[in-house]
Formats: structure tokens, sequence, C-alpha cells
């Protein structure tokens, strides 16, 4: 079974990932590498903090690894929180203070239009190639459902009327933006495993 280094110490990312990886690829975290630092996000794109937290792994352990920005763009907002998703409101992780803060600037607004976005930079034998996923849909003008994390009681894909907070981890895994990133990293992993 393949190792690879997840730069991340999410444990719900960690768990999506490996669900969606099976039995091919052993994951492993920040933790799991002994890696107790704090990889600073300075990009101004997704890219850019995908790439940072891959690179930095990659060069100090030299351990095949990638690492993913995510992020929520709204339309009627300029594309915002984008990737400042996960500290919109001030405090790295505050999911309640995010989405109050996304729900109060669209009060009155009709375009709801969203989309997620995941960017993965994979760094494999020194070379590095990206992955990128999208899911569209529409942030609800109040939170439903208690799985998932982030955004996820307020934003519903398209095509569906229920949000991501009330799918099962599978569901959501099978439309989700970092669900498509991840399942082009596997295609690409299949084929370099086969070599």
């Amino acid at each position: 079974m393949q190792q690879l280094v997840f730069a991340t110490n999410n444990a719900h990312k960690l768990e999506e990932v490996q669900a969606k990886a099976g039995d091919k690829i052993k994951l492993l975290s920040l933790d799991d590498i002994g890696c107790y630092d704090d990889i600073e996000e300075t990009g101004l794109t997704f890219n850019d903090n995908a790439s940072i937290k891959s690179r930095y792994i990659y060069e100090r352990y030299s351990l095949n690894c990638f690492g993913d920005d995510s992020g929520l763009e709204i339309d009627a907002l300029n594309n915002e929180p984008g990737i400042y998703s996960a500290r919109y409101a001030g405090k790295h992780g505050d999911h309640d203070a995010n989405m109050d803060k996304v729900l109060e600037k669209l009060k009155g607004v009709e375009n709801r239009k969203a989309r997620f976005r995941t960017v993965i930079s994979l760094i494999w034998n020194g070379d590095e190639y990206f992955f990128e996923g999208t899911v569209p849909g529409t942030i609800c003008t109040e939170r439903s459902g208690a799985a998932g994390f982030g955004y996820d009681p307020i934003f519903q894909p398209d095509g569906y009327n229920i949000t991501f907070a009330e799918m099962s981890m599978g569901e959501k895994n099978s439309i989700s933006h970092r669900g498509r990133a991840v399942g082009q990293l596997i295609e690409f992993l299949n084929t370099q495993t086969k070599a």
C-alpha cells in the first residue's frame, strides 16, 4: 500500500479523503510524521496555498505529499470569502461566526450563487501536479443539517434540495469539490503505482 502525506491535521478532511482513497493509499497526517509546525498560508490563490503546504513537507521530510486549499466563492460577494474562508470572520476555524458573516452580507440579496473550490498540489517524486474540483450551488438563508463542517449547513449543491450538512459522507464525497479533486489525484496515483 502506498503511503502519502496529507499536509493537514484536519480530522474531517483526512476522513473524507481516506474514504475516497479506499485501501490503495494510506494517508499520513502531519502528526503522523512528527510535523508540528504551523505552515502559514501566505499565498494569494488556492494554488499558491496548496503548493506552500506540499513543498514545505517535501523539502523538510523528502516524503511524497499533497496539500490542499479550499474555499467558498460567492458571486454576489466578488468571490469572497475565497482563500479566507476558514478565517472570514477573524478567528481561524470559527465556523458559526463565518456562516453568520456570510448570511449577514447576503441579507436581501437575490443572487445567492456560489461554488466550493478545492485545489490540490501533489509533490510526487519531486515533481508537482495540480488537481482542481468545484461544485456549484446556492447559499441558503439559514443553516440546515448537522453533518459536515465549515459552510456545509448553508450550502445547497445544484440539483439537490438539501445542504451538504444534511448528506451522508458518502453522498457528499460523490459530488463535493474535495471529492472531485481527490478523484483526479487518486486516478493519477493509480497510473503511477502500476508502473
